[in-house]
C-alpha cells in the first residue's frame, strides 16, 4: 500500500495559538497551497480518500476530490487540547498545569482534553484497518499531530523524536509504503 498523508493548509489563526480540535478557517494562502497539494497528488488513482471532519482538512480534501469520494473519520482529528483550545501557547506553558503537561506530554492528558496515548490508540486503530484492507493507494487529509503519529507507527520512530526533528509543513504530502 502507498499512503499519502496530507497536512491541511495554513489556518486563519494567529501564530502561537493552540487550536487543536477547534474548527478554524483556512488562511488567505489557501488557493496557492491547495494547488501545490493538487500537483503533488496529480496522476495518482486513489482507491480511497479519508479525511478528518474538521473544516481545515475537509475544505482541502473537497477542493481536490469529489465529496462522494471522501470518507470522514473522527479518528483522524487533531489532539483535543480541552480547556487550552484557542489559548496562547505562552499562557499554557506559563500555567502550572500547562508546564507539567509540556514536561510529560507523552503520558498526561491536556487540561480536560486528551492524552497522546489516547490519540496514538485511535490513529493506530485507523492504520490497522488500512493495513488489513486490499487498498493500494490511499490519501489521508489530517493534522500535524496525526502526521507525526503515522510516521511513528510506520517507521517505528519514537514520538518524542518527531516533535523535535519532524515538523510537517502546511500542505505537505508525506508518502509511506507498507504491506
Amino acid at each position: 500500500m502507498k499512503l499519502f498523508v496530507v497536512r491541511h493548509t495554513k489556518v486563519e489563526v494567529d501564530t502561537g495559538i493552540c487550536y487543536g480540535r477547534s474548527d478554524v478557517g483556512v488562511a488567505a494562502t489557501f488557493e496557492t497551497e491547495k494547488e501545490n497539494v493538487r500537483k503533488n497528488l496529480a496522476g495518482i488513482e486513489f482507491d480511497a480518500v479519508f479525511c478528518s471532519p474538521l473544516f481545515r482538512c475537509k475544505t482541502l480534501a473537497e477542493n481536490i476530490f469529489n465529496k462522494e469520494e471522501i470518507t470522514f473519520d473522527k479518528r483522524l482529528m487533531e489532539l483535543n487540547f480541552g480547556d487550552w483550545e484557542m489559548q496562547s501557547w505562552d499562557d499554557i506553558y506559563n500555567s502550572s498545569k500547562g508546564k507539567i503537561w509540556m514536561e510529560n506530554y507523552q503520558t498526561l492528558p491536556t487540561l480536560n482534553g486528551e492524552s497522546y496515548p489516547e490519540m496514538v490508540k485511535r490513529i493506530t486503530s485507523f492504520y490497522e484497518e488500512l493495513k488489513n484492507s486490499k487498498l493500494e493507494n490511499v490519501a489521508v487529509f489530517c493534522h500535524a499531530g496525526v502526521v507525526r503519529i503515522f510516521k511513528s507507527i510506520i517507521e517505528n520512530v519514537p514520538i518524542h523524536e518527531l516533535f523535535t526533528n519532524f515538523k510537517p509543513e502546511y500542505g505537505s504530502v508525506n508518502i509511506y509504503e507498507f504491506n
